[in-house]
């Protein structure tokens, strides 16, 4: 296993921080309890661009930092994990291409849903319900997200390299 070097730590604490900002921002629908986060479609964009390393521990960075800063509860927690292993994990396995990202995110959030309903011991078809408008924007928003972090990884180059070298 790669160790981690000061860039890795560096990039996964800019990515917590980058989807814990964008999970306060939620789009409202028309359902009562349907509003979405803007966090969804972009932590699978990094999931794709970054990989499903660097994207899992930047995921449970922010969940710790929302739960312990009182703004999520156990089960907003439990919803992003499953979420994030669930979509992050099909971007994993069958890679990127625009099929795979467009439905990651909506399978991810069924799964969560779904076993939502297992934890409160209910129908999970209204649950379902609400998350739709979510899920569909979702899918709209993934793909001009992942090209943008694509070409923001492109122009970092990934590395230290605009730092001035020493002539010594």
């Amino acid at each position: 296993m790669k160790r981690w070097t000061p860039l890795d730590i560096a990039q996964i604490g800019l990515l917590a921080a980058l989807i814990t900002v964008a999970g306060f921002f939620k789009i409202p629908s028309g359902i009562p309890g349907s509003d979405f986060q803007l966090s969804a479609p972009l932590a699978v964009a990094i999931a794709g661009v970054f990989g499903f390393r660097r994207y899992i521990t930047a995921g449970i960075l922010s969940s710790l930092v929302l739960f312990f800063l009182g703004i999520h509860n156990l089960l907003n927690v439990e919803i992003a994990m499953v979420f994030r292993f669930v979509a992050g994990g099909l971007v994993a396995l069958l890679g990127t291409s625009l099929p795979v990202l467009l439905l990651a995110g909506p399978i991810g959030s069924v799964t969560a849903r779904w076993v939502l309903s297992l934890t409160l011991g209910v129908e999970a078809w209204p649950l379902l319900l609400a998350a739709i408008p979510g899920m569909v924007f979702t899918a709209i928003a993934v793909w001009p997200l992942y090209k943008l972090l694509q070409r923001v990884k492109h122009t970092s180059g990934g590395s230290l390299s605009y730092v001035r070298k020493s002539s010594l």
